[in-house]
């Protein structure tokens, strides 16, 4: 990897996601030296992908140069590469680009979608993880339309103008409101010669109420709002399978060519890992300092970790707020340990959490009050904003919402690439 070899302890931490992030700008290059690895050259603001991928904001606008990003920072190296195992009794990492050897090892590889073992789901559905998966949602959902417009085999073409989600937590309830918005605002302009009306919005959700990790307050207003943008919203439902054409649940079925799939995910990391070390959702037991039990100097930060508690005996939510603070901790305890200061045990503070369903409308659940409606949304914007990680991409990504909302318009309905869908 032509990393030079230093007086210093080596850190290698194994992605650039939110946790990995926070660590590597916190940790204290005179102390340690830094190498990040990453199989992108990008660290990717996930909260707003859903815009990407239904034409409200470009992807430049929510990734940003790791290179930029550390740019000055003294000791850290990044490498691109994809890492394909971890040998912790040689204390080596092994890439797609050679081997590495470290002192301490943080994994902030973060989380993949979690179809719960179904084939033929992870087969047809659309997940929406990261960039790619969002250009490819955002790409489908305009050919949609286009082969709408061609067809004369109208149950085809009802297929194709029905949209199903399944999972109402907050990335399906903000896809289906940008959805909504493309329905009631944009759609009918760009294609004069189809009925939009007859497109329907479907979110399917195994639990009682949307936004289940939210307060009962929030999830009853989330899901007026959602009904009163013609979103029909099935509670209790469960998806038992799709074949690209029709999602079956236990007592109906959906015909749709698009099921985007905003249900789960899971821990995602690469071999080397015990079964021993792994719990619930793939993630990795780590004890309070974030350490593996039994691993000599292996952490997991972000998604990845699982960290048990009596204040969450099922562990820390899988949200970017739980992954930048246990970065942040972890840095910060690596520098106390530089001066010979004692590691502190990570406390999640939980400052809240939030959903937008589209224009005026947003929840917000703070630990003090609750919000919703237009001064929700005000919030959540604000919020996104200042957690993106320059200044420019807030420029961007403001200027496009005011765009978007005094024009009532998405100016970034192309198809760069085609995505070509496996046919039934």
């Amino acid at each position: 990897m032509n990393i030079p070899q230093i007086d210093l302890p080596r850190i290698v931490v194994i992605g650039c996601g939110f946790a990995g992030l926070k660590f590597c700008k916190k940790i204290n290059g005179n102390n340690y030296q830094v190498v990040l690895i990453d199989q992108r050259n990008y660290h990717t603001f996930q909260p707003l992908l859903y815009q990407v991928a239904s034409s409200g904001l470009e992807p430049d606008s929510v990734v940003y140069p790791i290179r930029k990003i550390f740019k000055g920072k003294k000791n850290f190296f990044f490498r691109l590469a994809k890492t394909t195992s971890i040998d912790a009794e040689n204390k080596k990492v092994n890439t797609s680009i050679g081997e590495i050897t470290y002192d301490k090892l943080i994994i902030a590889t973060g989380a993949s979608s979690n179809f719960f073992g179904m084939k033929d789901i992870e087969k047809f559905a659309m997940p929406m993880k990261d960039v790619i998966e969002a250009l490819n949602l955002r790409s489908l959902i305009i050919q949609n339309f286009e082969e709408a417009l061609n067809t004369s085999d109208l149950e085809e073409r009802e297929r194709l103008m029905n949209f199903v989600i399944v999972g109402a937590g907050p990335t399906g309830i903000e896809v289906a409101g940008s959805l909504a918005e493309l329905k009631e605002h944009v759609l009918p302009n760009d294609y004069p010669d189809l009925d939009i009306r007859r497109m329907q919005i479907n979110i399917i959700e195994a639990d009682k109420r949307v936004l289940a990790s939210m307060s009962e307050e929030a999830s009853e207003k989330a899901e007026k709002y959602l009904k009163k943008r013609g979103i029909y919203v099935w509670l209790d439902t469960r998806v038992k399978s799709y074949n690209g054409a029709v999602a079956i649940t236990e007592d109906k079925n959906f015909e749709s060519r698009t099921l985007i799939w905003a249900a789960g995910i899971k821990g995602h990391f690469p071999e080397g890992i015990s079964k021993e070390h792994i719990i619930q959702g793939n993630r990795i037991c780590v004890n309070s300092y974030n350490r593996i039990d039994d691993l000599d100097e292996v952490y997991a930060i972000g998604d990845v970790a699982f960290i048990k508690s009596t204040r969450y005996p099922n562990g820390n939510a899988m949200l970017a707020s739980v992954a930048e603070q246990q970065g942040k901790q972890l840095a910060k305890n690596f520098n106390r340990v530089s001066k010979g200061q004692k590691m502190l045990k990570f406390n999640y503070n939980d400052k809240g959490t939030m959903a937008t369903i589209g224009r005026n409308h947003a929840v917000v659940d703070l630990p003090h009050f609750k919000v919703s409606g237009i001064i929700g949304w005000f919030i959540w914007m604000f919020v996104h904003l200042m957690l993106l990680v320059d200044f420019r991409n807030r420029m961007v990504v403001f200027m496009n919402w005011a765009w978007s909302y005094v024009n009532y318009d998405k100016g970034t309905r192309v198809i760069i690439r085609k995505f070509s869908r496996q046919k039934t």
